[in-house]
Order: C-alpha cells, then sequence, then structure tokens
C-alpha cells in the first residue's frame, strides 16, 4: 500500500459567534416575561445536559445569575438520561468537567435519579419529572437545537427533547426510547413533552444554537407562556435555521474517512450519524442529501466519553487503543437503553494506524490504491479544520480551501500518525519523508 500525500484544508462558512455571551443572555432573558413569573426567593432549577455545547460554563453562569438577578434561588440538576453511567455522582461528573460545579457556578448540584410520575401519554407512556426539579417552584433548561442522528423530523433535538429525556431520567429515557423504537422518536418527543408541560413546572429554557464552526451562534428565550403549541413551533423554525448552518464532508465521495475521536460529548451517537451519513444500525449512506463515505476508521474515545465508546459499531475498522480504552458499564447502558445495540458492535482492529489503514485501503473498490481517497477530522462536531489527501483534492466543494503545501503522511516506530496539530508544522517547514509502504 501506498499512503498518498496530504494537505491540510479549511471549510469556509460564515461565523456567527456571539461575542458577548453573559450580555446577550442577559437581555435576551430580561426582555421575555421570565422576569414576572417567580415570586421573590422561589427555587429554580436549571437542567443542563450532557453534550459538549460550546461555551457551555459561561452560559450555565449566565443564566444563573440572571435568576439571582430576579431575587430567586437558582440551583442546578443534570438534565440526562443514561450518561455518566445513569449514576447520580457520574452526571454530576459530567458536568463538573465541562467546568460547571458549586465552587464555579455559586450554586448547587443537585443530582439525583429519583424522579416523580406526572401522568400517561394518550398512548399509555407513564412520564416522569427529576425530583429535585418537580420539587423546585420552577424549571428552567438549557438545550441545544440540533439533528437527532437517530430520525429526521420537524423537531429533533433540544427542549423538547430534554423535557422528555432530560427530565425523565433513567427512568424514563428506558421507557421512551422503548416507545420510540417501536412509534417513532419524534413522536414520543412531541407526546412526552406534552404531558410534561401540562404538569406546569417548565417555565422554559434557553434554546442554544451553533454555527458551522462550532460556534455560539444563538441564545434565545423560550417562554412556556407561549403555550405548547407555540413553543413547538418556535423550536421547529431554530432547528430549521440550525440545519441551514450546518458543515459537512467536504467532498460528495470519500472512500476512506478517518476519525481521530469519537465520544457521547460530541454526538449522542459517539459519531454524527448526518456528518459520517451512517446510522446506528450500520446502514451505509443512508442519506441521500449527504456525501457517501465507504469506509470509516476511528482511532480513538474522548476524554470526556468517559470511556463510553458508543457509536464503536459504527465503523468500519478502529485503533485498538480504541477498544482498550472502552468501559463496557456506561457503554452498555447508554447503547441498551436507547435501543441501539449495533450501535457499539466491536469492529475489526488493529494495534496501529498504519496497519488499519492498510486493511482497509483495499476494500474500497480500488485496484490501484494510490488512487484512494481521505478525509481526516478530529470528530463529527469540528469539520472547518481538516486533512485531505492529494487524490481528494480535485473533488473538493467550493467552500474548500487547501492551506498547506503537500506532506508525506508521518508514522512514528509504533505505525502511528502524527496528530493534526504536527503534521501542519511539518507541513509549514516543508519536512518530507518517504511515503509508508508495505
Amino acid at each position: 500500500m501506498i499512503v498518498p500525500r496530504f494537505v491540510l484544508a479549511e471549510q469556509h462558512y460564515p461565523d456567527r459567534n456571539i461575542s458577548d455571551i453573559p450580555a446577550h443572555i442577559r437581555r435576551e432573558l430580561s426582555r421575555s416575561d421570565f422576569p414576572s413569573m417567580v415570586r421573590q426567593g422561589s427555587r429554580i432549577a436549571i437542567g443542563v445536559g450532557s453534550r459538549g455545547i460550546a461555551n457551555i460554563a459561561t452560559i450555565t453562569k449566565s443564566v444563573v445569575e440572571f435568576w439571582k438577578e430576579q431575587g430567586a434561588q437558582p440551583f442546578i440538576f443534570p438534565a440526562m438520561g443514561s450518561h455518566g453511567a445513569a449514576t447520580a455522582e457520574g452526571q454530576a461528573d459530567v458536568l463538573a468537567h465541562y467546568g460547571i460545579h458549586e465552587a464555579t457556578m455559586g450554586v448547587p448540584i443537585l443530582s439525583s435519579l429519583d424522579v416523580v410520575p406526572v401522568g400517561r401519554t394518550p398512548e399509555g407512556i407513564e412520564t416522569y419529572i427529576d425530583q429535585n426539579a418537580y420539587n423546585s417552584d420552577g424549571i428552567f433548561l438549557i438545550a441545544r437545537i440540533k439533528w437527532h442522528t437517530d430520525f429526521s423530523g420537524a423537531i429533533e433535538s433540544g427542549l423538547f427533547k430534554m423535557m422528555a429525556i432530560g427530565l425523565g431520567k433513567f427512568a424514563g429515557a428506558r421507557q421512551y426510547h422503548t416507545f420510540g423504537y417501536r412509534h417513532g422518536l419524534e413522536q414520543m418527543i412531541r407526546s412526552v413533552g406534552a404531558k410534561v408541560f401540562s404538569a406546569g413546572k417548565v417555565l422554559g429554557g434557553l434554546a442554544v444554537q451553533e454555527g458551522a464552526h462550532h460556534e455560539t451562534a444563538g441564545l434565545v428565550a423560550v417562554s412556556s407562556s407561549e403555550g405548547f403549541a407555540s413553543m413547538i413551533a418556535h423550536e421547529e423554525a431554530l432547528l430549521r435555521e440550525v440545519k441551514s448552518w450546518k458543515a459537512n464532508l467536504p467532498a460528495p465521495e470519500i472512500d476512506v474517512l478517518i476519525v481521530d475521536e469519537i465520544g457521547k460529548n460530541i454526538s449522542g451517537a459517539g459519531m454524527d450519524t448526518k456528518v459520517i451519513n451512517r446510522d446506528v444500525n450500520g446502514t451505509y449512506n443512508p442519506f441521500p442529501e449527504l456525501p457517501v463515505v465507504r469506509r470509516i476508521y476511528a482511532r480513538a474515545i474522548s476524554e470526556l466519553s468517559y470511556h463510553s465508546a458508543v457509536g464503536l459499531g459504527m465503523a468500519d475498522v478502529v485503533h485498538d487503543q480504541l477498544v482498550n480504552d472502552v468501559d463496557w458499564t456506561p457503554t452498555y447502558i447508554n447503547s441498551l437503553t436507547a435501543s441501539t445495540p449495533a450501535c457499539i458492535r466491536t469492529p475489526i482492529h488493529f494495534p496501529s494506524d498504519f496497519e488499519a489503514l492498510s486493511a482497509i485501503a483495499p476494500t474500497v473498490g480500488k485496484v490501484d490504491l494510490s488512487n484512494v481517497t481521505y478525509c481526516r477530522i478530529r470528530n463529527t462536531m469540528e469539520l472547518t479544520e481538516l486533512a485531505v489527501s492529494e487524490t481528494l483534492i480535485p473533488s473538493l466543494a467550493g467552500n474548500v480551501r487547501v492551506v498547506s503545501e503537500p506532506f508525506e503522511v508521518m508514522f512514528d516506530s509504533a505505525g502511528n500518525m502524527q496528530d493534526l496539530e504536527r503534521a501542519a508544522a511539518a507541513s509549514e517547514i516543508g519536512q518530507e519523508q518517504p511515503a509508508a509502504r508495505v
């Protein structure tokens, strides 16, 4: 096998970054009706999830300060289903690793898996609300509006999904996903959301939107005073906007996609299915509007995934270090709770990058391996800076710019590649060595 030379590339998308997040949040929440919704001294439960949202600590702190300014007594609770190995301590630890803990936020973090039942949906689904949140004077949610990895609909990930699975904790997540498997996740989110809304505890929330650079691009107050139907319509509009900002892979067809890290903090499915064009059951290229990806090589688990390897099963080949880093307890819990066992099947794996790439390249249907195309990304949330093989350059999209001279792919004595930063530095100073061969 000959590994072709690579170049560094950048995808250009509008930068929608909000420069002063605290000031923006204060203005947005102050001009809503939230200040009039609570009495002095009210206990406000602020729900925060497990995803790797940009600036989440700053956003959460700003929401906390807003409620303090209203004379309320806020506290934070993890609005998570099965993340953190479905334990109270694990979920608090997830928040702490994002910088959200009592010392930084100045308010208590109340983490518990205890829930209060709030009735059944018309389909017979028992619904729940986190007990600490239910016992407060009002619940305020911080959620990112985003496409979902398991389905497509008018409403996907966001405030209403958090009202269902996040507020329902582990008890709710297991039941809701079971229903969603049979009847559809969007219908489950709408139905459970309506029942939770009717309990009268949810004040609303802050809808977070991110742009193609994983930047904080929107911070929108959504109040329960709008009414359930209007809140749904509001979130639908925000999702349509976010989808229009979405970053994709840089070419219409890619033979081998190299993903440096997977993780629950990156995507609920470990890798964003609507980037890699593979669903949680391993179906190849189910989304016709997305680039075709023939093979996926995953190299490691993100440190913020707590060794949960959900997404492992969507890869064709992985590095031994990824397999060795798996903690199967949270991995099993995450996968089985979501009814996606195929997503954690163990692919073929090798002890080095070179062996993995040597094994997978001949399977893409090209006799001449010098024509195989490669794209390397850090993860499926960071797509604006990447590396591509010279063989992919002719088919790059119009918004992609090559930003380095071609460089050889360097393997160390163990057969592993340099990280992207070192590769970039080497390309800048013109270092070259013969391509690895086998």
